[in-house]
């Protein structure tokens, strides 16, 4: 009802500044399943589908307005969607670069580039877990893309709750950014800020995660995609300001290689961590237990993986990945099962 009412609204308005008018619809469907039973992360299984669908209007050459609906679906829940939102958004676009306000592009999960990477804004997992395009796959605020001959960026600020008489509002923020120095060698930049705060009312503690992570990256491009990449981490936990015995500042390694060739992609991680600890990254890397309580000492990590991806029509790509954990001295293993739609109708 309420896609066919905005197509009439469109329909019937004078778009002669407008160079096209099209109906989307991008679907993610997602299976992943953890095996895990370790002191850090539970194992869990999240199964379903994120669908949006909305009318996308160009205004001009520089300008889009897209309008439409947002749900997530889990399979087995009890209500027919568990989230459904509206899609507003104003896109206005240069030469190289995007600003989006209102509700942000489909999560990159959608790119299937492998598990490591389908995390909401493709940040190494210690800072931002990947299943939050699944369990968060929503996200509405302001984000600006560029992407020249040396530098590619996009910062964005997504805001998650208002501050209300029952909770402090929330939001996160951050940068994922790379200088090409040559043709196969980059230099990384993530850094990703949560905040929990407000001053209208105070129901609960004034918290900040904020995590900052720099590198460098090897890429060698043929008919097989070779990628080395290694960061170091800081961060700083403050679960409330008003306690500052709780703060938490802590120190990390980051290793990644990765092999991509006709559809496969295998990829190794390593990882050190010492009092690492942010508000939304992958226990497996954190320097806390699931108790809450504080490990004590080096953490250590790794993992291995393979993705095979399959491009079934225009339009329509799945991805099948496995991976083995080795999570201090436990030994588990994960799978997950992602396709994506995305299809676009023109009409006048």
């Amino acid at each position: 009802m309420l896609l066919a009412a905005l197509i009439a609204i469109i329909g019937a308005t004078d778009v002669r500044a407008q160079d096209h008018v099209a109906l989307r619809t991008d679907i993610l469907f997602y299976g992943d399943n953890t095996e895990f039973r370790n002191p850090f992360r539970e194992g869990e299984t999240i199964f379903g589908a994120a669908p949006r669908v909305a009318v996308e209007a160009s205004i001009g050459d520089r300008a889009s307005l897209e309008l439409g609906a947002f749900g997530n679906l889990r399979f087995g829940g009890d209500d027919a969607f568990e989230l459904v939102r509206p899609i507003v958004a104003l896109t206005i676009r240069g030469r190289r670069s995007r600003f989006l306000f209102g509700t942000l592009p489909p999560s990159p999960a959608g790119t299937l580039g492998g598990p490591d990477l389908d995390g909401p804004h493709t940040l190494l997992p210690p800072l931002q877990r990947e299943t939050l395009s699944f369990d968060r796959p929503y996200e509405a605020g302001i984000e600006w893309t560029f992407s020249g001959t040396r530098l590619r960026h996009e910062l964005w600020l997504d805001w998650q709750k208002v501050n209300t008489p029952e909770h402090r509002e929330r939001f996160d923020g951050g940068v994922n950014a790379d200088v090409r120095l040559t043709s196969h060698f980059t230099l990384p930049l993530q850094l990703f800020i949560v905040h929990q705060g407000g001053q209208l009312f105070s129901s609960g503690p004034v918290a900040d995660s904020f995590s900052l992570a720099a590198g460098v990256r090897f890429e060698a491009r043929s008919r097989v995609v070779t990628t080395l990449e290694a960061y170091g981490l800081l961060s700083r936990f403050v679960p409330d300001r008003s306690k500052p015995s709780r703060t938490q500042e802590g120190a990390a390694f980051f290793a990644r290689g990765s092999v991509a060739a006709s559809g496969f992609r295998g990829h190794l991680i390593v990882w050190r961590g010492d009092d690492f600890v942010t508000a939304e990254g992958d226990r497996n890397y954190l320097s806390i237990r699931r108790d809450g309580t504080r490990y004590r000492g080096v953490r250590d990590y790794a993992e291995t993986g393979l993705t095979k991806t399959f491009t079934v029509a225009p339009g329509v790509t799945l991805a099948a990945s496995g991976r083995f954990h080795r999570i201090e001295r436990f030994y588990e293993y994960s799978y997950r099962i992602l396709a994506v739609t995305s299809l676009s109708w023109p009409f006048r």
